[in-house]
């Protein structure tokens, strides 16, 4: 059974989460503010945090890096009122793992929250090169150098690296590494992220293990060159 922390500070719609999650075989744990939360994830195990955007006092991006620095094998799914795409890529950059806007129906958040799961529970280790991937504990190393790269990076890592030599479309990484089948301002997410993880292999002497294929998407090659 997993355990979802739902932080909102509106009552009516953490209970509207909380239920929902309970009727697919969730253990719901509530808070209505960020210093509440945080105690939860102290003392509870946690695998999921359902969070809102818009809170008081401490708000949702802000507790969403919070929890990542803290606990990075937690799951977060964003509820946002806000739908802009710089609004969306915001909490992702902040670590979040899918979002959903608002309004929306319980199921569909219940079913992201599965999608997200299902991405921690993948192939524990991937080897190309000198790189090596393990995806259990989110840490990536090349040689004897480890990479510092957030959740959201090291899942698109290891996506391209259990599919390398197939070039992968910005839809298909927004399908499989972000769980979403809503493609507003996905091009924009996938390239952003794509940006920063290069950035990370780069300082490394390493950009080639991902690759823009034009017209095609991105692609980690089967012999990398170092």
């Amino acid at each position: 059974m997993f355990t979802a922390l739902v932080v909102d500070d509106e009552p009516q719609m953490t209970a509207i989460i909380a239920f929902a999650l309970t009727t697919q075989g969730f253990q719901a744990i509530e808070a209505h503010d960020g210093a509440t939360a945080m105690h939860l994830l102290r003392t509870r195990h946690v695998d999921l945090v359902v969070l809102d955007v818009l809170m008081p006092a401490l708000g949702g991006l802000t507790l969403c890096e919070m929890i990542k620095a803290k606990y990075p094998g937690v799951a977060i799914v964003l509820v946002t009122a806000l739908s802009r795409p710089e609004e969306v890529i915001a909490g992702l950059e902040r670590g979040a793992d899918d979002y959903v806007t608002k309004p929306f129906h319980p199921r569909e958040l219940v079913l992201r929250a599965l999608a997200v799961l299902r991405r921690y529970t993948g192939p524990a280790l991937l080897r190309v090169g000198e790189l090596v991937i393990d995806a259990a504990q989110h840490t990536v190393t090349i040689g004897e150098r480890r990479l510092t790269l957030t959740d959201t990076e090291c899942k698109l890592l290891a996506h391209l690296a259990a599919r390398r030599g197939t070039p992968q479309s910005w839809q298909d990484l927004l399908r499989e590494v972000w769980g979403t089948a809503n493609l507003t301002g996905g091009r924009d997410v996938v390239k952003s992220t794509v940006y920063r993880l290069r950035s990370a292999l780069e300082a490394l002497d390493a950009a080639s293990y991902v690759q823009t294929v034009r017209g095609a998407g991105y692609m980690m090659p089967d012999r990398p060159d170092r």
